[in-house]
């Protein structure tokens, strides 16, 4: 009958192997999230466009290509989103890797920064953009029971790549070179990536977990299922939803970009601020889990008021007190509460709009993403260039952060059943 319907994933019963896609899902993310390793990537780049080929180029040119990258990560989320229901998870994770380790693969032949910013930014970034809905969308199809976990730990990959890929890369750009460095990643990604899709796959319409009874909607809010793309569109709910996720990608985003050379501007060694990025890491992986948690238990209303607390508070101690201790407290939330926007916004989407439109739903509201890739890390880039400092971001991002609290009390609630 529907709703006891018998799924196995390799071999096993259902409630155990979906744990294995969360693991396959999260790995994936892992290659797909090196683009967090960016800001390990400017000086080198710097050094190699002026002193190798002679080029002058400033702080928003070099950051640039990691905006490029991210916008088109995200403009391509919402045209994707249907060809996943079409083609099935496995498919479209090996195109999307494809493409993402094409364009690092091709980003090691440029001979400018424009040339990156379509390499790299545009072929890498349209990658990313199609496979990187997938594992979420498989984490909301298998764990209705726990979605903001699952969903929280598959994104874990995405954040927690700085960790690994950070040092990996410094590695390598002290002894090959930056470009080769780009050229090895991409290889890589090609390979990692076809060999983790393979095992993705959508429960039948219908299943869920043995012992799971689905909670009745609360009274005059919609049920599960109830909205399509367009419909999701009508409501306010959505707009909400997408100005908190903005400023919370902005600000989390724009600490992605300059958390090394801002390191090095207040005094920390070049070394340890390139290992920081990867410290930084592993609290936006944790991000997600823990936020993806809070927003199970809390609602999202109420997580998404907890986060702008916190990037409001560190924006002002930055801005106020530039040390070291400082930096390091800031960044670590910083880079934390975009992990969690990450986990917030997709639970959220289940949550309030449903799961039988999922991929186009998110895609659409993962546009905030893309224009707080465009925002955060050019306005550090124009600031730095008139300024000569890294540091008017924070009052900025401690204004959006207050105006996203008062955004997410006044109005990101559960739409009203049609």
């Amino acid at each position: 009958m529907k709703g006891n319907l018998r799924e196995t994933i390799m071999g096993m019963e259902a409630e155990k192997g979906r744990w294995g896609l969360i693991i396959f899902g999260m790995l994936i993310n892992l290659c797909l999230g090196t683009i967090y390793s960016w800001s390990v990537f400017v000086t080198p780049l710097t050094s190699y466009f002026t002193k190798t080929l002679n080029q002058a180029v400033t702080a928003s040119d070099v950051l640039l290509p990691f905006s490029v990258f991210l916008a088109f990560f995200a403009i391509t989320m919402p045209f994707a989103g249907k060809y996943i229901e079409k083609y099935g998870p496995r498919n479209i994770t090996i195109v999307g890797g494809i493409l993402t380790g094409l364009g690092w693969l091709m980003a090691s032949f440029a001979t400018s920064v424009p040339m990156l910013y379509v390499l790299y930014g545009v072929i890498g970034g349209i990658g990313v953009g199609i496979a990187y809905g997938v594992p979420v969308a498989v984490a909301a199809r298998w764990f209705p029971d726990h979605r903001g976990l699952a969903v929280g730990l598959t994104l874990l990959g995405f954040g927690f790549s700085a960790f690994f890929t950070a040092n990996i890369a410094g590695y390598l750009i002290v002894s090959y070179g930056v470009m080769t460095t780009f050229r090895i990643f991409g290889i890589a990604f090609v390979i990692l990536t076809i060999l983790l899709a393979l095992p993705l796959k959508f429960p039948q319409a219908g299943w869920k977990p043995v012992g799971w009874t689905p909670p009745a909607p609360v009274a005059g809010q919609a049920a599960t299922c109830e909205f399509r793309r367009e419909e999701m569109l009508t409501t306010t709910s959505f707009y909400a939803l997408w100005a908190c996720y903005f400023i919370g990608c902005l600000a989390g985003l724009m600490a992605v970009g300059i958390a090394k050379p801002l390191g090095s501007d207040i005094g920390i060694e070049a070394g340890l601020a390139t290992v920081l990025v990867g410290v930084f890491a592993i609290f936006n992986g944790f991000g997600r889990p823990v936020f993806g948690v809070l927003t199970d238990k809390l609602t999202p209303r109420n997580t998404a008021m907890v986060s702008f607390i916190l990037i409001a508070l560190v924006s002002l101690l930055m801005w106020q007190m530039p040390t070291v201790p400082v930096y390091l407290l800031a960044f670590v939330v910083l880079w934390g509460c975009l992990g969690g926007w990450l986990a917030i916004a997709p639970t959220a989407t289940g949550s309030y709009f449903g799961t039988c439109d999922y991929p186009r739903c998110y895609g659409v509201l993962f546009l905030a993403y893309g224009a707080g890739a465009i925002a955060g890390p050019q306005l550090a880039g124009f600031i730095k260039t008139t300024t000569g400092s890294y540091l008017g971001v924070f009052p900025y991002v401690m204004v959006l952060a207050v105006t996203g609290f008062v955004i997410a009390f006044a109005m990101l609630k559960p739409p009203k059943a049609h």
